[in-house]
């Protein structure tokens, strides 16, 4: 496999086209790469300390930089008419005929979830265990094996007779915590929503554990990846696998950026001050300049079993690398390739980045990363009257063998809301994005085309401007379409045509109260949603329930919205609400089936919650476009 690094340097003006990637012959160039970009962290972070310290007249008021280098904060559909979540199984005694399964982005391109089915078992990753179920028939439903799993079970794969599962070692064998940690820039909890969470990982070591389950009732381990990064998302294309994965990168323990021996409020010349700075940015270069990048730099240790005996080998390292002008962070984000059956060597790409939104399509894989002006690493021209612009990365996937080779880079103003924000379509990236945040005047919203041109990613076509005041809470490609929802006190859905990707036009705006936060093809002609309800209080909005729509598109230039349905009152939420893949619409059973918790009983003022939880559970609804949603049922949690 190749392993692509890539390190920024410096504070320069750079172009558009500068976001590609630039290769490094050896790993000597990468070495100097990624000590450059600590040297040029520190030297920014150090002339902010300086200049706070001039600002006040004395040493003695800290400026509060990071003393551990590295651990920098992050900044802040499928093809028309697929029947979407169903497939053929085999008939009668041998397994049901049609299956609801994972609600993926893109047909065809699977997304790791805790648990998977097929037409006749159920697979289940949790409490430290992977549990296969026999469910056909049915009523004769029963448990067939139960495995306990190294680390903590996350989510996990399963094809061609084999269960992949991925784990975080967040403890070593004694309980202790493990040597890698978890910085504090990485989120606890999975991120699938990003208006208030980054797409990070837990900051814990993961393991991959790859079992035969060709016997149901007895699962053979048969490899296992141990890996320094965490888990940030997967996608699986017929046999290949896809991790994408996040490494703190370097870290320098005793760099300083302050004097700890002078009273706050002691008066210091600037000649003084400079001088102190400079003695300080002296001990910093040379801590580290002879700190070893083997330290720091990612690695797998991949270990395949026959007859329960392991044999390890580590991935190599050194090969094709690759280094950006313009730097995203200085942490590691690697894109893992693995065939799920075969022990071939995995394929991997790391470039030196913080991660950020994934969406993959059946031949490519992206990665969104989010930046701000102010980082101190240099920004690009074109987005000169802009503060916020996001670096797009782009991966080919070779999915016969499971190899992935980076591509191109672009960069677009603003930030994704999430995998939904992006969508490869006839060789285009269409990417929607939002500079700033409500409530802030500025705030505004814009959908991008980018083009595959040589090793960059460039604009063809783009709508600025969109919903002034506003901030994206949903987005939704499909073919030539492509619906966002935006809000502030209500929910406009916008619809463009993007049959002519160097011309996307904004053909209809359909404003109601509320929004959605995710947005479902029920078919061509047909959008499924959930979100909140609102009531408009003039200045503001209350958020009450859980709102289901159903909107027909059928005329691109006139939305109309058919059905609606609120559960519950102000405080009623749902899982699926702002994670997918907890949303499950059967279209051959016209049936969808969300978890609920419902709050009811509201008094007082609009803005009251719900006294009372009335139910926690799953609720299924019939639901159709002529006739709208009706409660099949409920089964309590």
């Amino acid at each position: 496999g190749t392993l692509i690094l890539v390190a920024g340097c410096g504070s320069l003006d750079i172009e558009t086209h500068a976001a590609q990637l630039q290769p490094l012959p050896t790993c000597n160039p990468v070495d100097v790469a990624t000590h450059q970009m600590a040297l040029d962290q520190m030297n920014a972070q150090l002339d902010k300390a300086r200049e706070h310290a001039l600002n006040r007249g004395s040493l003695g008021c800290r400026y509060y930089g990071n003393r551990h280098w590295g651990y920098d904060s992050a900044n802040g559909a499928p093809s028309a008419g697929a029947k979407t979540g169903a497939t053929q199984g085999g008939g009668g005694s041998e397994g049901a005929s049609q299956v609801s399964k994972t609600n993926n982005q893109v047909a065809g391109v699977d997304e790791a979830d805790f648990i998977k089915n097929d037409n006749k078992y159920i697979y289940v990753v949790t409490n430290k265990t992977l549990r296969i179920f026999n469910a056909w028939p049915a009523n004769q439903t029963k448990e067939l094996s139960k495995i306990t799993v190294d680390g903590v079970p996350k989510k996990l794969f399963v094809a061609n007779d084999r269960a992949l599962v991925y784990s975080s070692i967040k403890e070593t064998s004694s309980g202790s915590s493990s040597k890698t940690g978890a910085p504090s820039y990485y989120q606890k909890k999975e991120c699938t929503y990003g208006y208030n969470c980054s797409f990070t990982g837990d900051g814990y070591p993961s393991l991959i554990t790859i079992y035969d389950i060709s016997d149901r009732t007895a699962p053979k381990k048969v490899r296992s990846l141990k890996m320094s990064g965490s888990f940030v998302n997967a996608r699986r294309v017929g046999e290949a696998v896809y991790t994408v994965l996040s490494t703190p990168g370097a870290s320098f323990k005793d760099l300083r950026y302050h004097h700890e021996n002078h009273k706050c409020g002691t008066k210091v010349s600037a000649a003084d001050i400079t001088k102190a700075f400079e003695a300080l940015r002296e001990y910093n270069t040379i801590s580290i300049l002879t700190t070893p990048s083997k330290e720091w730099m990612p690695s797998v240790e991949d270990t395949l079993y026959v007859n329960g005996k392991g044999t390890t080998r580590k991935l190599e390292t050194c090969g094709g690398f690759f280094k950006s002008t313009i730097a995203d962070g200085n942490q590691f984000t690697t894109v893992l390739g693995l065939h799920i059956t075969k022990a071939t060597k995995p394929s991997a790409a790391t470039i030196i980045s913080r991660p950020g939104a994934v969406y993959a399509s059946g031949k490519a894989l992206y990665i969104s990363v989010p930046r701000q002006k102010t980082s101190g690493y240099g920004w690009y021209r074109s987005m000169n009257s802009v503060d916020e612009a996001s670096t797009v990365h782009k991966f080919k996937l070779r999915t016969t063998v499971g190899d992935v080779f980076y591509a191109a880079s672009g960069v677009v103003k603003g930030k994704v809301l999430n995998q939904f924000s992006m969508d490869e379509h006839n060789d285009y990236l269409r990417i929607a994005t939002t500079s700033g945040r409500v409530p802030s005047p500025k705030v505004h919203s814009t959908l991008t085309v980018l083009r595959h041109t040589g090793a960059s990613l460039k604009k063809v076509g783009q709508v600025d401007k969109l919903a002034p005041k506003e901030d994206i809470r949903s987005v939704r490609f499909a073919g030539d379409r492509g619906y966002v929802v935006t809000f502030k006190k209500t929910d406009p859905l916008f619809v463009f045509d993007l049959s002519n990707p160097n011309d996307p036009r904004t053909m209809a705006e359909l404003k109601i109260p509320g929004y959605s936060t995710y947005m479902h093809m029920m078919d061509k002609r047909h959008l499924l949603t959930i979100g909140y309800d609102a009531n408009d209080q003039g200045s503001f909005a209350w958020f009450t329930g859980i709102r289901f729509q159903i909107f027909d598109v059928s005329v691109i230039t006139n939305p109309r919205l058919v059905h609606k349905m609120v559960v519950g009152t102000r405080g009623s939420s749902s899982a699926a609400r702002d994670n997918h893949l907890a949303f499950n619409y059967f279209a051959p059973k016209n049936l969808l089936a969300v978890p609920m918790t419902v709050c009811e009983n509201t008094s007082g003022s609009g803005g009251s919650y719900g006294k009372n939880m009335t139910f926690s559970g799953l609720m299924v609804f019939d639901t159709t476009a002529a006739n709208g949603f009706k409660l099949r049922g409920k089964v309590s949690h």
